[in-house]
């Protein structure tokens, strides 16, 4: 069916986060960041300068900017283009091709490009551990806890932080910090990640990392 029009809406404020029923606080030296599909295909699809593409933007540009400061892993996610029917698998009966091969589609967005030292993974399905050396790279890092953002909040982002809850890795989902086809579609996705992990805003997350940072992460103040 291809990617639906998407209206314009307002994120998601504290008071509309449903309840987590995980208690987990973040750590600098446990988590990292994924940052899922944050590609020009998908985020062209909302709106172009408005609610809720601009604070989605914005709002991973300063988790990014944090974790990096932190030492934390920062992970870009990304569907390949141009994927042969084999690869697209049923993705393909629901989604259609995918991305195509016209130029820059696949890239991540430029304000987000990712920079030497973060990692880049091709996501062939909408899970970023399925098929994708993520796994591995995060028991590497010695981390056990994944700070989930990008789109679409009901498909890659929940499927990702469930799979990371049922592998033993706390899941925490920045509810201002992902986006969806609908405010209906972001609720839910919400809701079902609050079961299994921990849904927050942008603002909590980035209190906890630098109230939790280590001794040695004192730089930024200097």
């Amino acid at each position: 069916m291809g990617l639906p029009a998407i209206g314009s809406y307002p994120m998601p404020g504290p008071g509309a986060l449903p309840r987590s029923c995980a208690s987990w606080t973040v750590e600098p030296t446990r988590a990292a960041l994924l940052v899922h599909d944050m590609q020009n295909h998908f985020v062209e699809a909302f709106p172009a300068g408005q609610s809720p593409v601009v604070d989605l933007v914005d709002n991973i540009a300063a988790l990014r900017e944090l974790s990096g400061a932190l030492g934390m892993p920062v992970v870009f996610s990304a569907e390949p283009a141009a994927q042969r029917p084999g690869q697209r698998g049923l993705a393909a009966d629901v989604w259609g091709p995918g991305i195509g091969d016209e130029p820059d589609a696949a890239a991540i967005i430029a304000p987000l490009t990712p920079r030497p030292g973060e990692h880049l993974l091709a996501n062939v399905r909408q899970n970023a551990f399925l098929r994708s050396h993520l796994g591995r790279l995060l028991r590497s890092e010695g981390r056990d806890q994944l700070i989930v953002c990008g789109v679409y909040a009901h498909l890659g982002v929940l499927l990702t932080a469930a799979d990371a809850f049922m592998n033993d890795i706390q899941p925490f989902v920045v509810a201002d910090a992902v986006a969806d086809f609908s405010p209906e579609e972001h609720a839910m996705a919400l809701r079902w990640a609050a079961r299994s992990g921990v849904v927050c805003t942008t603002e909590a997350l980035l209190h906890d990392l630098l109230l939790n940072r280590a001794p040695r992460d004192v730089r930024r103040d200097a």
